[in-house]
């Protein structure tokens, strides 16, 4: 009876096998990838710093732009500064912190001018716009400008834009989209946010 349970188990991975290098084999298009992470669930920013990690460690250029958390200690900024990775920050904390459209909007396009310089950057194999989809949103940064400036960077740049409701436009421009969806939070049940796990 093991042998049997034995063979069958291998008929059935050999059949998946060859369903994924049939799909390895077809999928031989090379340029950088553009990927959104959205939702309304957490882990967006912290998906989106996992690839920058990732690409730091293949020995490849990344650079951050973070818009609305910059006023938070980052721990993922901490560490990857000593790696390398070059932040923008837009350094204002949450709009609803501030409730000053005029100096947000003031920030969100500082900051997007190095995020447009970053993305005409050939050097930089990643660049992670982080929170972009808010500043989108509340229409603190064009949308069509940022479609052109996703659409004019290098062939081979890699784009990640991480935040809640992100623009149609955006999800239909995007190679991949993830959307991250919430089951269920401590911070609804009165949990405080903690140094080291949630920042």
């Amino acid at each position: 009876m093991t042998n049997e349970k034995n063979n069958n188990h291998q008929q059935r991975q050999q059949k998946v096998k060859e369903k994924v290098d049939a799909r390895v084999a077809q999928a031989q298009q090379v340029k950088g990838i553009f990927q959104v992470i959205t939702g309304n669930g957490k882990g967006k920013s912290t998906s989106g710093f996992g690839v920058v990690a990732r690409c730091v460690g293949h020995g490849k250029k990344a650079a951050v732009c973070q818009f609305i958390k910059g006023t938070w200690a980052c721990g993922e900024r901490n560490l990857l500064q000593n790696a390398g990775v070059e932040f923008a920050v837009m350094n204002t904390g949450f709009t609803w912190d501030t409730q000053n459209k005029d100096a947000d909007t003031e920030a969100a396009q500082a900051t997007w001018q190095e995020s447009k310089r970053m993305l005409n950057d050939e050097s930089i194999d990643l660049v992670l716009l982080d929170e972009l989809t808010y500043m989108v949103t509340y229409g603190y940064i064009d949308l069509n400008e940022v479609v052109m400036a996703l659409n004019a960077r290098p062939a081979m740049q890699s784009v990640i834009i991480t935040g809640r409701a992100a623009h149609r436009t955006l999800i239909e421009l995007a190679d991949t989209v993830s959307e991250v969806r919430n089951v269920k939070h401590a911070f609804d049940s009165g949990v405080k946010a903690l140094e080291g796990f949630d920042y």
